[in-house]
């Protein structure tokens, strides 16, 4: 009798508990991220950003469906994120779509996202040995307030295998959602100002990398026309920007035109030069000759980058990892469109030391120059280099296209790895500092307070190409179909110019991803199949005998 009360009442204690967890689980909610890399833990400037939604968001993810092993993969980790997010903030909901479910025409579908400017990813699919090719759209769009913003799930990465692809865009995930919700719910306050008056690229050539930057800040023109006349007024003017853009300039600056430029930085101002030293273009090979001279091209601008801690060397870099060049051969219907090496337009790979350039793509340059760095007391880090098989060659230099018929002598691309971009960071001493200046300030600055400058040594690397008088994306080579980084990288350099957020610290954010091996899968698959099969058999079949037999062993003592 005792015993069945004692039964009952440790029946009754073990309610009450379960009762009193599952009272306290209602009121308490905690998510723990038990993995190695803490790929589900949200970085701080994740957290300020959500903590700004206060309208339902919603996204559309268009990654359902059947999908090879990686891009299941993408398809989870991408759901495993958006909970983390909906979990942050319950305003963030999210639902995933198949494109192609009402069995649409695939082709049709895929034309109405590359016009949204999501391009499809064309993948390989291999199963049972046969290899075919498959339609899939990584992409998802946000909608806040009447506001959508697209997303890019796929990074592109020449020459990469699509386990490294899919690697480098999961790591990437937090950065692509969270930046995408920084454009819908952080209102623009910083200014940016695209120079004109110095023979810059024109407009539509820069048209592209504007409307990316034109997301996250305001953008206007300016020039430095006025300064020989209100030389002060102008630099009270430019003193309303927080960053000035100078996209490969082609004349000469004065002397009043530097200082403006100077004191700017000295008061604060950050700068991006996309300069150009050598005078080349590649429309001029299309002549009769079929050749060019590149010649030097001087702005005036030596002693200005000299005095900052870098110099550009007017000589040509060519390298053997570089992009094609593309040439036309027959007429009208029977065009044919070929791609063949040319070393002038070294593809420049992230090195993967900053977050500018973190799981960068590729990036084009066109007949850039070498950066030296000098030795002073700003901080330098060069951002993008030349590979290693590369060559220098002096100007003038007659450039003709018969090289694309010639093989190169790889015993003299022995040059290094040549410094393309440079960031420099801190405190500068004015290029005026003990000389006398072209006009005069009320007050001229010798010293800037803490503030960045980067130089890319080609004015090109933000040119968009044109098709029909139209711009298109910045970085996206029509003839191959191939997109470059281009536009990553500029965006990336311009937001952590100016960004106060630490967004860009989540770039750097590395997440170890395991495949399966389809190779060995192949090879194995009989002997695992069997294993399968087998095994659990086997198991069932011991802890069968081991039962009967203490069942036996119990029944024999009695």
């Amino acid at each position: 009798m005792k015993n069945k009360q004692s039964n009952i009442v440790k029946a009754l204690v073990l309610l009450v508990v379960l009762f009193l967890i599952n009272g306290a689980s209602s009121f308490i909610y905690e998510r723990f991220d038990l993995t190695a890399d803490k790929r589900y833990t949200l970085s701080p400037a994740s957290e300020e950003i959500l903590e700004k939604v206060e309208a339902p968001i919603i996204v559309d993810v268009f990654l359902k469906g059947e999908f090879p092993p990686e891009f299941r993969r993408l398809q989870e980790e991408t759901r495993q994120l958006l909970e983390e997010l909906a979990a942050e903030n319950p305003n963030i909901t999210y639902n995933f779509i198949d494109p192609l479910e009402d069995g649409g025409n695939a082709s049709a579908i895929a034309t109405q996202f590359y016009e949204m400017g999501m391009t499809p990813a064309r993948i390989n699919v291999v199963e049972n040995g046969r290899t075919s090719e498959a339609i899939v759209f990584p992409w998802a769009m946000a909608n806040y307030r009447n506001r959508t913003v697209s997303i890019p799930l796929l990074k592109n990465q020449l020459g990469a295998t699509t386990e490294d692809r899919v690697e480098s865009s999961v790591q990437q995930l937090e950065y692509s959602f969270v930046d995408a919700l920084s454009k819908l719910v952080t209102p623009r306050k910083k200014k940016i100002a695209v120079m004109r008056g110095n023979g810059e690229l024109p407009d539509a050539n820069i048209a592209d990398f504007v409307k990316s930057i034109q997301e996250y800040y305001f953008i206007a023109p300016f020039t430095l026309d006025s300064v020989e006349t209100v030389p002060e007024k102008t630099l009270s003017e430019l003193n309303k920007y927080d960053l000035v853009i100078e996209a490969k300039p082609t004349q000469p600056y004065s002397e009043a035109e530097k200082f403006v430029l100077d004191q700017y930085l000295m008061q604060g101002g950050k700068q991006l030069w996309m300069l150009e030293h050598v005078a080349m273009e590649t429309d001029s090979l299309f002549s009769p000759a079929g050749s060019a001279f590149a010649l030097p091209r001087d702005l005036n601008l030596g002693d200005y980058f000299f005095k900052y801690g870098i110099r550009i060397n007017p000589v040509l870099v060519k390298d053997i990892y570089s992009a094609p060049i593309v040439l036309a051969r027959g007429s009208g219907n029977d065009t044919e469109f070929n791609p063949y090496p040319w070393f002038y337009f070294p593809l420049s790979a992230s090195q993967k030391n900053h977050p500018v350039v973190n799981n960068l793509e590729a990036v084009k340059f066109e007949y850039a120059s070498p950066i030296d760095t000098l030795a002073n007391d700003l901080d330098k880090t060069v951002l993008l280099t030349s590979s290693p098989n590369s060559l220098l060659e002096g100007l003038p230099k007659e450039i003709s296209l018969d090289l694309i018929n010639q093989k190169p002598d790889l015993s003299l691309y022995d040059a290094g790895e040549q410094p393309l971009a440079v960031l420099l960071e801190g405190e500068f001493t004015s290029v005026y500092n003990n000389r006398i200046p072209p006009f005069k300030l009320e007050k001229q600055l010798n010293k800037s307070t803490p503030t960045q400058l980067l130089v890319i040594s080609d004015g090109d690397i933000a040119k968009n190409e044109l098709q029909r008088g139209q711009p298109m994306e910045l970085g996206f080579d029509r003839f191959t179909g191939t997109t470059y980084g281009n536009k990553e990288f500029l965006l990336n350099a311009v937001n952590y110019m100016l960004d106060d957020t630490g967004l860009l610290n989540i770039r750097s954010k590395e997440v170890s991803i395991a495949f399966l091996d389809l190779q060995k899968a192949d090879e194995e698959r009989t002997f695992w199949q069997v294993v399968n099969l087998v095994l659990p058999l086997a198991v069932l079949g011991i802890f069968a005998g081991l039962f009967i037999f203490m069942r036996r062993r119990k029944y024999i003592r009695k």
